[in-house]
């Protein structure tokens, strides 16, 4: 199944910076990284692979619900949003900060 490239370079949004994405980095080689909602594995897998030449051996996804927020007596949501963790080969590795 042959996917265009110009979709795969656009459906990484970029990485999740948290303290769970960290460690599961540590832990178990995954990347943590928000992506379009309508992305399926397959995709990301792909866009991965593209985009950072590594080898990818799992893609998780997880919808995440938008949260309630209040200003005063308006209430209003933020935006839903897809994550994806994507458990990099043996020996491989995205550097996002660019430092050696």
């Amino acid at each position: 199944m042959s996917v265009n490239t110009e979709r795969l370079t656009k459906l990484i949004i970029g990485p999740v910076v948290a303290e769970k994405a960290s460690r599961v980095n540590e832990a178990h080689n995954q990347v943590v990284l928000k992506v379009l909602p309508d992305a399926n594995k397959l995709e990301i897998k792909q866009a991965v692979e593209l985009m950072f030449k590594v080898d990818v051996t799992a893609v998780t996804t997880a919808r995440i619900k938008g949260k309630l927020k209040r200003t005063g007596r308006y209430i209003g949501r933020r935006n839903e949003w897809k994550k994806a963790y994507v458990t990099l080969a043996e020996g491989n590795d995205i550097n996002f900060l660019g430092a050696e």
